[in-house]
């Protein structure tokens, strides 16, 4: 999701079956779980409060056992979830004040500025034209692009699609401004690695802003946890996607040429500047906000919510707490109520012949992921 170029690095094959993981996971002695005021699990044995923090399969006690006091106590109905009031930031990263800023951060950060600024300038350059070629480019780069192909289908080759169509989107996604294809899946793929440990690159326990945006601007966060992008082998033995890292900056230049040809600065202001900073911040709320607030219908561990509001804003992203428990699915909203745009684009695909090798998660895989089939990590 960094917005600038890397530079080439050696790769290793990228396995399609997910790396293990450091997750917080949640160890439970009796059948009431609790949420102590911490990002990290809590649970109740006797009357103290257990803080656990779990390392692969080991499970490693991050705080001294607490009193519960009587005001603690979370009711059955609030099972599963959580309110930003109880969360405590665990790690609050200084990314703006007192560190030295690569060309890469300022590159960023003044990409994102400057894509801000011309948001200030819509309502002074409106017309309809300009508007719906932003609704296209929001479906064509934030579905399209960031969702089906960078996401789901890149990052956790969820299905299988013509080369041609496979790449087509991939450049849907590189208009997007969030980053080259490489770059991109790379991050994604250590978030999950490491979700919400010390080495996820965006994690809300170094504060919710940070998990939102201001991990972008500190370039160098990614390598020092998680080392140089050795995850993508896959998408590094394609020409294509090394073509697009190299000449990443080309291809938006190319399009604001195109729109200002086609109409104006309107176009430039909308195609552009909204329309970029909508999609932006879409892709950003399933960091943050999908890790704070909505509910957990799976154990999965770590912090990863379902989040109606975000799922229909971000074309079924929202849905995360399902991602994270199935992340080879292409289909996130797992139930026929929970709208997921992007499925609908992967079931249409399917239906004409042009998606393949669709995965999706069997009964079986659902009920070893559910809270009520019992089995929990506990302390050694």
């Amino acid at each position: 999701m960094a917005l600038m170029i890397s530079p080439p690095l050696t790769a290793k094959p990228y396995s399609v079956s997910q790396p293990p993981r450091a997750t917080v996971q949640t160890t439970v002695y009796l059948p009431r779980i609790y949420f102590h005021r911490s990002f990290h699990h809590s649970v109740k044995k006797g009357n103290l409060v257990h803080t656990i923090l779990c390392s692969g399969n080991r499970a490693l006690p991050v705080a001294s056992a607490t009193p519960l006091a009587a005001a603690e106590t979370v009711p059955e109905s609030n099972f599963g979830r959580i309110a930003l009031s109880d969360v405590v930031v665990k790690r609050r990263r200084n990314v703006y004040w007192g560190r030295k800023w690569n060309s890469r951060d300022v590159g960023t950060a003044s990409v994102v500025v400057l894509m801000h600024l011309l948001c200030f300038l819509a309502p002074f350059n409106f017309n309809w034209g300009a508007f719906w070629v932003a609704v296209g480019l929001y479906v064509a780069t934030g579905l399209l692009g960031i969702t089906l192909s960078f996401h789901r289908n890149l990052s956790h080759r969820s299905f299988k699609l013509p080369k041609w169509l496979e790449y087509f989107c991939a450049y849907c996604g590189a208009q997007a401004l969030q980053g080259n294809p490489i770059d991109w899946v790379s991050t994604h793929r250590y978030h999950h690695q490491f979700c919400d440990s010390e080495r996820d690159p965006h994690s809300p326990v170094e504060g919710f802003w940070f998990s939102h945006m201001s991990w972008l601007f500190d370039t160098s966060t990614i390598i020092e946890r998680c080392g140089n992008p050795n995850n993508v082998g896959d998408l590094e033995k394609q020409p294509f996607y090394r073509f697009l890292r190299t000449t990443y900056v080309v291809h938006p230049v190319a399009l604001a040429l195109l729109l200002f040809a086609m109409g104006g600065f309107p176009f430039i202001v909308w195609g552009m500047g909204v329309r970029i900073v909508w999609v932006y911040h879409i892709t950003w709320l399933v960091n943050s906000a999908c890790h704070v607030w909505g509910k957990q219908a799976w154990n999965t561990g770590d912090l990863s919510r379902n989040n109606c509001w975000v799922a229909l804003l971000a074309f079924g992203e929202g849905w995360h707490n399902n991602h994270h428990a199935f992340e080879y699915s292409a289909r996130h909203g797992l139930e026929w109520w929970q709208i997921d745009m992007t499925w609908y684009a992967v079931r249409f695909f399917q239906a004409i012949g042009l998606a393949t090798d669709v995965k999706l998660p069997t009964e079986a895989q659902k009920e070893r992921m559910a809270f009520s089939n019992g089995k929990h990590f506990h302390l050694n």
